[in-house]
């Protein structure tokens, strides 16, 4: 798998080294194999109970939650989202981040925060797809894999808020909780974004 060289700055980065940069240690700019891996394992668990739970309700109403799966997370979500992320500016025809690897880059790098219709876009996405699940469950009275499978999209939800988004340079995302002191630093190693973020601001 190919991911950004470490020593080298982002795209979007206008400093010529990562050294001495202050965010270097509190932002993930750049990415390895391990973390695609350490997302995938807070993140399978909940589909695969959730798949299970499908299955034993109706393997036909696995189609539509695979779609829902496939259009959100390789297309719609990276319209939304994704395209306002620092790492899309990278060269290349698909992103090659912790969460959506592989993923096609259709669009055009976009600066800047979401808009409150892909904010809503975004978070309904999400809601649809790991509720879907909840729906036939709790229809099919399957009350063992209901609790299982809550436990696991609470816990993959509390891991991805507390350890991942709150390192993640996409500050556009509704999920982001860096601080504002280590954005600024960011912004200032950033001004394309910093002046993207100040106009959007002001419109």
């Amino acid at each position: 798998m190919d991911f950004l060289d470490p020593t080298k700055p982002i795209a979007s980065c206008e400093s010529e080294t990562c050294d001495d940069c202050s965010v270097s240690n509190a932002l993930h700019c750049h990415f390895a194999r391990r973390d695609l891996i350490h997302f995938f394992l807070i993140a399978f668990p909940p589909f695969l109970i959730g798949g299970a739970g499908i299955y034993h309700f109706g393997g036909w109403m696995l189609i539509p939650w695979l779609i829902m799966i496939i259009g959100y997370f390789g297309f719609v979500e990276i319209r939304v989202m994704c395209s306002h992320c620092p790492h899309y500016a990278e060269e290349g025809k698909s992103l090659k981040c912790w969460a959506n690897y592989g993923a096609p880059k259709f669009w055009k790098y976009r600066p800047g925060p979401m808009t409150l219709f892909e904010k809503a876009i975004f978070l309904g996405g999400i809601a649809l797809v790991w509720g879907y699940p909840f729906v036939l469950l709790i229809a099919d009275l399957q009350l063992f894999l209901l609790v299982v499978y809550s436990l696991t999209v609470a816990g993959f939800f509390m891991t991805l808020i507390t350890f991942l988004c709150s390192h993640c340079m996409n500050f556009a995302c509704p999920l982001n909780t860096v601080k504002s002191e280590i954005r600024r630093g960011f912004f200032e190693r950033n001004p394309g974004i910093a002046r993207a973020w100040t106009i959007d601001a002001k419109q």
